[in-house]
């Protein structure tokens, strides 16, 4: 797109969204609609953010009339029925291999933290695959790392699966079926290529850097058998005193080849298993095993593990088992928000985040606590398509996708802070009707007036003598006396030609607290005002909704009540 390509894709929907936000529009929402509907732009948001700028502080400028005037002479299309044109959400690429097969996925989250939207790609891509081809998806917990392990992560993974909306076909827990592990460890000793090492792991991490053979490795099949009995013998070998090593090839240039360890002492308690087994297995082995037992058909990974495919082919080669059909994707960040366990939970330890769910993290409980709709999560994540680049994506981004879920669903309500009382005389009636969305039917309210009004603090600020302006629901009113004495008198109802527009508040307002998350890191630093807490008076209409329920603060964003005093700030 050339610049001023660019720059019309940018008014087209300044707007729209001015003319349907009563003439009123905000650089950081359009950036958001730009970010969730114009591809190519995603990565040069810091390039458009000044023009987004300037085209939407000229057009705040231009009468409703006027905006509607143009978009009809220069965007028709805009004026169409309001079936919006399908975006391109889904872009995974065709499945290879499948021809005769049943399609099963898995997502395999190991309960060691909170899940992320990082998890949330992982489980989204491998359903959707299943769904394609008539398959299923399979959850299950690799969990075969006692001591980093607890309930409540195995809670909060199927937590967060069912907000997702995943619909997985059965649950597997690793540690349920360790005999099934050994008995293939068995087999795999008796071929003679697994051995037992009793290395300092020092030496191990020594041997495999300069390509050295393990002494251990030239022990016979009965002599591996007896000290692989021993590892499990409670007299036997202590926690780090002994490995159950692949016999892989120590000169590979490929260094997961370099005969990597299968099963390790662990005696730390297992959160489900408690003390039940002493010798556990490690990644590269369990996993690959439970995807040929559970028939999984491909296996979607993060592309770090692509090193690893030679080691587990061969693996699974050595067994005689089945292999399933890896595909490899980019880990997904968020711009500003760590993603990775490592990261977030030093935040936690460190105080400097509460808990898993706040609503500046990427966790999927802060994502819903902040008021995103898992659809929304589900569109982007698919929108992004399946790439093995690494994607750092602007919050916005995801914001876009919230937004046209949440829209139409949002109840517009009035809310002012630093209130100031303005008199108004003349007023036609004490009761106004009004609207609970611009464009949509969810009904409407009825707002008592006596003679005044509560107003923002900075609006009153502003207003000068003379000076008409809009208040929303009211009527055009003209200012007949400023600063600490404010009081207008009531003109018309007549909307036209008044480019200031105010909110007001009647009768006794609810106080509430409202909580704005902002980015946690601007690169490596730390946002200490990352968390605002603001206070806000709402119209009475508000105790009428749930707790839970998306709000749009007329002139502020969208917000999710979260308790009769509490509400969190979504986005714009």
């Amino acid at each position: 797109m050339n610049d001023e390509e660019i720059k019309n894709e940018i008014r087209k929907f300044a707007l729209q969204n001015a003319a349907e936000h009563e003439g009123q529009t905000r650089d950081k929402t359009i950036l958001a609609k730009i970010m969730g509907n114009v591809s190519e732009l995603r990565q040069k948001a810091k390039e458009i953010t000044p023009i987004i700028t300037e085209i939407v502080s000229e057009i705040n400028q231009i009468p409703l009339e006027k905006q509607q005037k143009e978009i009809q002479e220069k965007y028709p299309e805009l004026l169409e029925t309001k079936k919006e044109k399908p975006q391109k959400e889904n872009t995974l690429p065709a499945l290879k291999n499948i021809e005769g097969k049943e399609i099963v996925t898995r997502f395999p989250p190991a309960p060691n933290g909170y899940p992320h939207i990082g998890h949330a790609k992982a489980a989204i891509i491998s359903e959707e695959y299943a769904k394609m081809h008539n398959g299923k998806i399979i959850l299950r917990f690799e969990d075969t790392n006692p001591g980093t392990e607890r309930l409540e992560y195995y809670a909060a993974i199927k937590v967060g699966m069912d907000w997702l909306g995943i619909k997985y076909s059965s649950v597997e827990y690793v540690s349920d079926s360790l005999d099934i592990l050994y008995k293939k460890a068995d087999q795999i000793i008796k071929s003679h290529d697994a051995y037992v090492c009793t290395c300092s792991q020092d030496s191990i991490s020594k041997d495999r850097r300069e390509m050295i053979e393990c002494g251990c490795s030239k022990q016979g099949v009965e002599e591996n058998e007896k000290l692989w009995h021993k590892m499990f013998d409670e007299k036997g070998f202590k926690e780090g005193q002994a490995l159950l090593r692949f016999r892989g090839n120590m000169q590979s240039g490929n260094t997961t080849m370099r005969d990597p360890a299968l099963f390790r002492i662990n005696t730390k308690r297992h959160a489900r298993q408690e003390q039940k087994y002493k010798v556990w297995p490690t990644y590269d082995f369990a996993g690959i095993i439970f995807d040929s037992i559970s028939k999984v058909s491909h296996a979607m990974r993060t592309k770090e593990f692509e090193l690893r495919k030679e080691l587990h082919h061969t693996i699974l080669d050595k067994l005689g088992m089945e292999k399933a059909e890896f595909i490899f994707f980019g880990r997904l960040n968020l711009e500003g928000m760590p993603v990775s366990k490592s990261a977030l939970k030093p935040l936690i330890e460190n105080g400097k985040v509460p808990w898993y769910d706040d609503p500046r993290l990427p966790t999927l409980e802060g994502l819903r606590r902040r008021g995103i709709r898992p659809e929304a999560v589900k569109k982007f994540v698919l929108s992004l398509g399946l790439t093995k680049n690494d994607t750092v994506s602007p919050f916005a981004s995801l914001e876009a996708f919230n937004k046209k879920i949440i829209d139409g669903e949002s109840v517009r309500l009035h809310m002012v802070r630093d209130p100031k009382e303005l008199k108004i005389t003349n007023l036609p009636s004490t009761e106004f009707q009004l609207s609970n969305h611009p464009t949509i039917d969810l009904g409407k309210r009825t707002v008592n007036v006596n003679d005044s009004v509560m107003i923002e603090g900075d609006d009153a600020q502003e207003l000068k003598k003379g000076e008409s302006i809009r208040l929303l629901g009211i009527g055009i009113v003209k200012v007949i006396e400023d600063g600490s004495d404010l009081a207008a008198e009531y003109i018309s109802g007549n909307t036209e030609n008044i480019e200031k527009k105010i909110q007001w508040v009647s009768g006794e307002p609810i106080k509430i607290k409202i909580i704005v998350p902002d980015q946690l890191f601007f690169g490596d630093k730390f946002n200490e005002n990352s968390l605002k807490e603001i206070e806000g008076f709402v119209e009475q209409a508000y105790l009428e909704l749930k707790d839970g329920d998306e709000i749009q603060f007329i002139r502020f964003g969208y917000c999710r009540k979260e308790s009769t005093h509490q509400v969190i700030f979504t986005h714009k």
